[in-house]
């Protein structure tokens, strides 16, 4: 796990749950004025006068969300926080605080921790969120992160899923499936690793696909550049779990169809030539591949002209009668029926 085998090895048991969790809070200043009290007693007490919260919370389990023989521990602790902070982004409000809970087996000493919560303390300074409380305890199962995100939002700015009406225009931010392209490389070049332990991998043409799958960012931006714009969606979702499944949610919660355009799907140059080089369809990685963490939303048709040179927006497509159903239009003009092929969590093993 750690490079350097004589690297110090603080035991965890010498310091306590509670020696622990001193460690790696005693520094830790509350910024938000929403705070009243962080940890240090039974629960923190936030104050939002008058706005409504949000709270989400999501699990990252060593072994099925990710392998630690390639995902630093420093980036991991990064990414936990970012894919709790960017389910608050998809309400359209603005993260205030999370709670960090973390078991983890006796293999883990105290300066592999110290790594992890590095990370995590970036991200909550990167975000400005307060991290205000949280658990630890032992794991038979390696390390088990948990962590849950607060936010606020004016009730006349939250978003949901369930509003999407069916002439909307459907809009995603920046480009997909460069995540799930990433976890392909890490993939392979962990196959070349165990047959060659001494081969060192040239990533130089995956830069930005690796990026997007160790170190992926929220899009806590979008809530005010859309204000900007005097924009307010009707449904958001985060992309998560993948595309098609997204708009699968958005369809299903808000009673619509959708037709959504292969041609207008945004991917990034590094996503086709590497898709070229493992021979896997484009468009099947684009609707499919999760965890690009990028928002899915819906507008009304007239905002249009509001958004269609912002570079942070494409649309993909529109909103149908229900009746109609929900279709992948391909380039050739034909309608196939969108499925949901992205990220299932309680999927059996093959």
């Amino acid at each position: 796990m750690l490079e350097d085998k004589n690297q110090q090895r603080t035991s965890l048991a010498s310091l306590g749950e509670f020696g622990l969790i001193e460690h790696f809070t005693k520094n830790i200043k509350p910024k938000q004025p929403s705070t009243a009290k962080g940890i240090g007693d039974d629960a923190a007490v936030l104050d939002f006068k008058g706005k409504k919260t949000v709270v989400s919370t999501d699990m990252l389990v060593e072994g099925v969300h990710f392998d630690l023989s390639y995902m630093p521990l420093k980036h991991l602790g990064y990414k936990a926080v970012v894919v709790n902070i960017s389910d608050i982004c998809a309400m359209n409000a603005t993260p205030t605080q999370i709670t960090i809970s973390i078991a983890v087996s006796n293999r883990f000493p105290l300066e592999a921790l110290e790594e992890l919560y590095e990370g995590m303390r970036l991200a909550a300074q990167v975000y400005d969120v307060d991290i205000i409380g949280g658990d630890t305890t032992s794991s038979q199962k390696g390390m088990i992160i948990s962590i849950t995100a607060i936010g606020q939002a004016d009730e006349e700015e939250i978003t949901y899923r369930n509003g999407a009406g069916n002439t909307d225009l459907l809009v995603v931010t920046g480009d997909v499936g460069a995540a799930y392209m990433g976890l392909q490389v890490l993939e392979r070049e962990k196959e070349v690793f165990k047959v060659n332990p001494q081969n060192q991998p040239d990533l130089d043409a995956y830069t930005y696909l690796i990026e997007r799958q160790l170190k992926p960012e929220a899009r806590k931006d979008i809530k005010e550049i859309l204000k900007g714009l005097e924009i307010k969606p009707t449904a958001m979702i985060d992309v998560s779990d993948g595309l098609s499944s997204e708009i699968l949610h958005l369809c299903k919660q808000s009673g619509v169809g959708c037709n959504l355009y292969e041609e207008k799907i945004p991917v990034d140059p590094q996503l086709i030539s590497s898709c070229e080089e493992f021979n896997i369809d484009i468009t099947t990685v684009a609707i499919n591949g999760g965890e690009d963490y990028e928002l899915l939303f819906t507008v009304k048709i007239e905002d249009y002209d509001k958004l269609k040179h912002n570079p942070n927006f494409t649309v993909i497509g529109h909103m149908t009668q229900e009746s109609e159903g929900m279709h992948l239009v391909t380039r050739a003009n034909t309608k196939i029926p969108l499925k949901a092929r992205g990220w299932n969590a309680m999927q059996e093993e093959e």
